[in-house]
């Protein structure tokens, strides 16, 4: 069984206490603890390979689905077939949904979807199918764009709200090395050897002159990198502000989307905060297209007028997905004019 094991639980932390096959989980809605979103990956990830040992399914499970115990055991074993199969398996949420999705199409829709529920993985409702791409690299560069970068993986603090990210860019790239002060350069050399010497508060105090000068020093494949920090606002869109309905969401949908990634970005110039505006892409999926689609951003058409940005708005709106549930949901616009406005 160990085999199994790694195909089945290898790219995921353990589940949360809660979980468990035959054991004693909870009965309520996401028994096994779905945040981050990975987790709930985990748990059905976990709960297959129980299933190889035990032959048993989730208990709390037939709350949320109709068929029997002997139906749901059919299920499982078809589904830890379908994932032994999929390679790499499934690491996110949509493509742990997809999987379930695709293995009991055949099956009872209140099952499947309580199934997904179940574990807190996407509805088949909520799935959206990306379709633009990245310009190919090293080919010329879309009129307007001004610079590309190549970021470090992204941390999920560096989220900000549903629309803006910060980022850091090795400072071994062409671009960053050429421009890097003096100072910073020297602060870093300097830090370097402080912490060789274990004189750990002046390292600290070192790096704060570097990050107060827009870098950091980061521990990336256990080697220290010097990083550029560029605070990007996505271009296109508006997204709910922190605290008005759905905010928090956005900025969820996002962090799942950039987490722990690599990101390509074409910066098209800069807005009044210094933020620079520009289309992000991960792994070739464009990040504002999923967006709109999942229905977490509004088309901001005062400052970009691309006509796929109002079609993807206009798909997730007959949706009714994410915001657009709400009949009538607040524009992000309009909300800080009367936030300025003091109404």
């Amino acid at each position: 069984m160990g085999n199994a094991l790694r195909f089945l639980c290898g790219h995921f932390c353990s589940p949360s206490a809660g979980s468990g096959g035959g054991g004693g989980g909870s009965d309520s809605l996401g028994p096994h603890g779905v945040s981050p979103a990975t987790v709930g990956v985990s748990a059905l990830a976990h709960d297959l390979f129980d299933f190889e040992i035990t032959s048993q399914v989730p208990q709390g499970l037939s709350k949320h689905v109709v068929s029997s115990k002997k139906a749901q055991a059919n299920w499982y074993g078809k589904l830890a077939e379908a994932w032994r199969s999929e390679k790499p398996p499934p690491r996110t949420p949509e493509e742990a949904s997809r999987l379930v999705i695709q293995t009991l199409k055949r099956h009872q829709k209140k099952d499947v979807e309580g199934l997904l529920a179940f574990y807190g993985l996407p509805l088949p409702h909520t799935l959206v199918e990306l379709s633009a791409s990245a310009p190919t690299t090293g080919a010329p560069l879309p009129d307007g764009i001004k610079f590309e970068l190549q970021t470090l993986p992204v941390d999920a603090k560096a989220v900000a709200d549903g629309d803006t990210v910060t980022v850091y860019v090795s400072t071994e790239n062409p671009r960053e090395s050429a421009c890097i002060p003096k100072e910073v350069q020297a602060a870093a050399v300097q830090r370097s050897h402080a912490r060789a010497a274990k004189n750990y508060a002046k390292a600290d105090a070192l790096h704060k002159k570097i990050t107060d000068a827009g870098y950091r020093v980061l521990t990336f494949q256990n080697e220290e990198i010097l990083a550029k920090k560029y605070r990007i606002r996505l271009r296109g869109i508006d997204a709910p502000e922190s605290s008005m309905p759905y905010g928090k969401e956005a900025k969820e949908e996002l962090t799942k989307l950039v987490e722990g990634k690599c990101l390509r970005v074409l910066v098209y110039g800069e807005d009044r905060y210094n933020r620079c505006v520009g289309d992000l892409y991960c792994n070739g999926k464009f990040i504002q297209e999923a967006m709109l689609k999942k229905g977490f951003a509004w088309h901001y058409a005062a400052y970009d007028k691309r006509a796929e940005l109002a079609k993807w708005e206009k798909e997730a709106r007959a949706k009714r997905a994410g915001l657009w549930a709400s009949s009538n949901p607040e524009q992000p616009w309009e909300w800080r004019k009367a936030k300025r406005e003091g109404k």
